[in-house]
């Protein structure tokens, strides 16, 4: 796509919303940027910086930030969804009549939605129309948004039903720090990105209370084998998540200062309340949200989770975090390579 004509949308001024702004902007596209808040739009405006969620970083020039959002998504051939997972449905139903048919609709978000157990592309699906809804894609990786903003080299992939779609999308966003693959499994990649955020919950948890090494790595590798085990049931790939999307954006989000999943955890390891910690918090923490929604519906399916139910019942259950990790370790002897045979 030429860089010169393709109008841009981005819907959802956080963290990741902005990077992602910048980069497209930076490469030369034109970018509209939605923020719900009137204070970041000003800002921006002002400054050419999020101070609120991306503080440092200066914007490219070519980003222009509004409230309005029918304006940002209309006439645009691409449109990029970076909201919470709680508000997705909200804002694409609100944006849906302003939305031009031939447009490309990618979802950045991470989650899976509470009452329907759908996932984000599932959310836009249902409430775009049905031309939208055949084209829709999922970008996802190991990628914290200050280290993409800074330019530090960063590996995604694009999930799209569509291969030329994939296609296309991966040349949208690639640069010389931005690599981009193309993936056709959408369930496996949007799995592996919204579960690994209550995994990184409970290795906070292990970290908060001063476990070591030895639990973390142990915790991230039966971490991936209950997304797996979710994700083959939900029919995906299970080589999906040996990649990108599953083991690379798990180990980020499992080990680095900067998951904020990872943070909420630890400090409920050091015996901080779940209220008092998401209080003191500007930025949203999707594993505290998703680990309900993988509760209930690996529940539903009959899907064996222990950590993530050990999760859950930390956050909603008032499970003390030592007595969890207890039940975890002293569960019933198995073998190993059961759940992949």
């Amino acid at each position: 796509m030429d860089t010169e004509t393709v109008q841009v949308g981005v819907v959802g001024a956080g963290s990741w919303g902005t990077a992602l702004a910048d980069l497209l902007g930076s490469k030369g596209y034109s970018v509209d940027l939605w923020a719900y808040e009137p204070a970041v739009k000003q800002v921006i405006e002002a400054s050419r910086e999020n101070k609120m969620f991306l503080p440092g970083i200066q914007l490219s020039e070519n980003i222009s930030p509004s409230n309005d959002l029918a304006d940002v998504v209309s006439g645009k051939q691409i449109l990029l969804f970076v909201v919470p997972s709680h508000v997705m449905r909200e804002v694409s139903n609100q944006a849906a009549p302003h939305i031009d048919p031939a447009s490309l609709v990618i979802t950045a978000s991470k989650g899976i939605e509470n009452k329907t157990h759908l996932t984000m592309t599932g959310v836009l699906k249902e409430t775009l129309s049905e031309e939208l809804a055949s084209r829709v894609s999922v970008i996802s990786g190991p990628s914290f948004a200050t280290e993409v903003a800074r330019k530090h080299p960063t590996v995604v992939t694009v999930a799209s039903d569509d291969a030329d779609v994939a296609a296309e999308l991966q040349k949208v966003f690639v640069t010389p720090y931005f690599r981009v693959y193309t993936n056709d499994d959408m369930i496996g990649v949007e799995l592996g990105g919204a579960v690994k955020n209550v995994i990184a919950i409970a290795s906070g948890i292990v970290d908060g209370l001063g476990l070591g090494l030895n639990t973390r790595a142990a915790l991230i590798t039966r971490g991936l084998t209950e997304i797996r085990r979710l994700g083959i049931h939900l029919g995906a790939n299970p080589h999906t998540f040996s990649g990108l999307a599953g083991m690379g954006d798990l180990l980020l989000t499992c080990t680095g200062s900067l998951s904020r999943n990872h943070t909420v955890g630890k400090k409920i390891g050091e015996g901080k309340s779940l209220n008092d910690i998401l209080a003191e918090m500007n930025m949203v923490a999707e594993g505290v949200k998703t680990s309900k929604s993988v509760y209930n519906l690996s529940r539903k399916l009959g899907v064996e989770m222990p950590i993530c139910h050990a999760v859950y019942a930390v956050l909603y259950d008032n499970l003390a975090p030592a007595d969890a990790v207890y039940q975890l370790m002293t569960r019933d002897l198995k073998d190993e390579m059961q759940d992949v045979r």
